[in-house]
């Protein structure tokens, strides 16, 4: 390769095979050129050499009309562009690049809306003020492109550069998201009017009772994700924390207070915010060395990124207009990924789904979205998305197994959570809350509704009190609409042969 070029013509680049071979450029041709230590975009971009124009799951390919000035200012510009914002590689990018090599770009073309953009983030990322006069004519410009990703509308205005800034969080925290085909067609479908329509056809007691037991089912499958069967009065005791989701803000003291519901015996388990490294995985069985899927982020960047987090998803809940599944994806997997304490942070982070949601009145007070119990349905697919995060990070972290086997960081890690891109995140929870729309709402619903037909028959007839007919009910389940010769024998043997035939015939027409 000519390596004085920054835009080279490839058919594998970083173990990703191009659809084709062509000019890798924008983000793609910077992360070559400057040898980044960033994860990769999801998606690159390609100047065809066939003058075709085509997206596929990694690559965006285009004409070569679309061809960049290959330069530093061509591929930026491109990027910006194109691609959107991505946060964490230009602030890589950044630093291979002086104060005066960025002067002198910026002051080429001080007006044009791709060069303030460039000056606006160098000097947001950077924390450095450039010595470039205030621009004092010009129109303001929006920083993030709406038509590539989402932004916030609660924009704060920089004079200096006469850019209307539309990130979503704040320097210390700030996911992006992509609109994706996917995610476009999330948006269309308009869930949240969904939920409102089938909630006012529900009678109120069916709706509580259905409420009832989904907070009950989340917050079992919530331990059941972690592989761990508590007590009944333990999972009780959590559902009662997920009911009250949405009441208090979310804070530093809030997060340690959810902690400590969620630790039933702190015995073995240093409470509040980790002062030592931590890592998801398991250790050689023969040494204890670390086998990490997952290093968290260093103990000392704890409160910076925290109280990042918090000014984000404040500032998100301020924003009326801004989606609420998307603030509660980058909040909830941000907290995850960041993984602040020793333990329960896997629970906290599926509580903070329903927090972000019942704030952002997704859902109305009393509703709660069975999160955990989806997630436990499509575990596979929910450990796929940790790991689209995780797994490109770990080849960026520096560390090395510490005398406690555990591990100890060598290198400034702090960016890797600070920005990322959270669109498979988010379009995964959109998934999850689908499901929850079209399909679990309603199977719950309908089969309170065929319960209460059953118990009504039952109590018509035979006058069963409500504890014989849950237990009637559930073994007629278990036997697919038949009573087992066990509980005619034990449980229900008051009742004759025709009485059993009866009650079995009744459950089949209206179960089955």
């Amino acid at each position: 390769m000519d390596r004085n070029r920054i835009s080279q013509i490839i058919t594998v680049f970083q173990e990703r095979t191009a659809p084709e071979e062509g000019y890798l450029v924008g983000y793609g041709a910077l992360y070559l050129a400057f040898d980044l230590q960033v994860p990769l975009p999801d998606i690159l971009a390609l100047i065809s050499l066939k003058h075709k124009q085509y997206t596929t799951e990694e690559w965006r390919v285009f004409t070569p009309r679309y061809m960049p000035e290959d330069s530093f200012m061509g591929h930026l510009t491109f990027a910006l562009k194109y691609e959107g914002i991505n946060l964490g590689l230009l602030k890589k990018v950044f630093g291979k690049k002086t104060p005066e090599d960025m002067i002198q770009m910026i002051t080429e073309e001080p007006t044009g809306q791709y060069s303030r953009r460039i000056w606006f983030l160098y000097e947001w990322l950077m924390g450095v003020q450039l010595d470039v006069p205030d621009l004092t004519t010009g129109n303001y410009v929006d920083l993030v492109d709406e038509t590539i990703q989402f932004a916030s509308h609660a924009t704060e205005i920089s004079k200096r550069h006469r850019i209307r800034n539309n990130l979503p969080g704040v320097k210390d925290f700030c996911p992006m998201v992509m609109k994706s085909p996917l995610m476009k067609a999330y948006l269309d479908r308009d869930l949240s009017q969904q939920i409102k329509k089938i909630i006012g056809k529900i009678h109120p007691d069916v709706m509580a009772r259905t409420a009832a037991f989904l907070l009950l089912k989340d917050s079992k499958a919530s331990y059941a994700i972690e592989g761990e069967r508590p007590p009944q009065n333990r999972a009780q005791r959590w559902g009662r924390a997920i009911g009250q989701a949405g009441q208090k803000q979310i804070s530093r003291e809030e997060l340690i207070r959810l902690q400590q519901m969620v630790i039933d015996n702190p015995r073995f388990t240093k409470m509040g915010f980790r002062e030592q490294e931590g890592f998801v995985g398991e250790h050689d069985r023969r040494n204890g060395t670390p086998i990490p899927d997952h290093i968290a982020a260093r103990w000392k960047d704890l409160t910076s990124l925290m109280d990042g987090l918090i000014a984000t998803n404040q500032k998100m809940e301020n924003d009326k207009s801004f989606d609420a599944v998307l603030a509660a994806a980058m909040i909830a997997f941000g907290f995850v990924f960041i993984h602040p304490f020793v333990d329960g942070n896997g629970r906290i982070h599926r509580y903070l789904i329903h927090h972000v949601l019942l704030r952002k009145e997704y859902v109305s007070k009393g509703i709660i979205f069975p999160v955990s119990a989806i997630i436990l349905e499509r575990l596979e697919e929910y450990r796929r998305v940790l790991e689209s995060f995780s797994t490109p990070r770990l080849d960026l972290i520096e560390w090395k197994a510490a005398e406690n086997n555990n591990v100890e960081v060598l290198n400034d890690t702090i960016d890797l959570y600070r920005y990322f891109d959270a669109t498979k995140q988010v379009e995964f929870l959109y998934g999850c809350v689908q499901q929850t729309i079209e399909k679990t709402i309603p199977e719950e619903v309908a089969y309170l509704e065929k319960y209460d037909l059953m118990k009504d028959y039952l109590d018509n007839l035979f006058e069963m009190p409500d504890n014989m007919v849950a237990l009637l009910v559930r073994f007629l389940e278990q036997g697919k609409g038949m009573l087992s010769n066990r509980a005619k024998a034990r449980e229900f043997k008051e009742l004759t042969e025709e009485e059993v035939a009866a009650i079995e015939n009744k459950y089949q027409e209206i179960f089955q």
